[in-house]
């Protein structure tokens, strides 16, 4: 069964290499290797303000590439395509604000580092994930959680799935 799955690109690779372009296309030849192995659809959003471009849309093996236009960001371009889709995504994003609206959207958000493990097993590549978190990342759920510690709640469950299907 194909999944649809949507990537923020510079939140999964990190913006802090001395060659962005070369990471992006290693990126996205990795996401075409692994969408064609899974049987999965895969789609990379990049923000394309920094480089001034108008929002593009092209297809690199067999990966949508998309970079957002001038005014918006990829979060803004994740959040139409997943807004006005009416399909089940899988998101990849350590955004919460972008795992909130996936959430909304009957969409399954899984967290940046999570799809990097899954798409570079540890057997494959022995280096350090590249994570980049938001500020506001540093919450605690132990405290609100209710119940048995070691029941997983509706949302944890749904993110199981999500990671056991990718």
């Amino acid at each position: 069964m194909a999944v649809k799955i949507i990537i923020d690109g510079y939140n999964l690779i990190g913006t802090h290499h001395s060659d962005l372009k070369a990471q992006r296309t290693k990126l996205i030849n990795d996401l075409s290797l692994y969408g064609r192995r899974k049987g999965h659809d895969m789609t990379v959003v990049f923000d394309g303000i920094r480089d001034g471009f108008n929002r593009t849309r092209t297809v690199i093996g067999s990966v949508i590439v998309i970079y957002s236009g001038r005014g918006e960001s990829a979060d803004d371009v994740i959040k139409e395509i997943i807004g006005r889709a009416g399909l089940a995504f899988i998101v990849v994003s350590t955004d919460r604000a972008i795992a909130s609206f996936a959430w909304s959207k009957n969409c399954t958000p899984v967290r940046s580092e999570d799809f990097y493990r899954k798409l570079y097993p540890a057997h494959e590549v022995m280096e350090e994930v590249p994570v980049e978190y938001d500020e506001d990342d540093d919450e605690t759920t132990s405290a609100s959680r209710k119940g048995s510690s070691w029941v997983l709640s509706k949302k944890d469950k749904m993110v199981k799935q999500a990671l056991d299907k990718l």
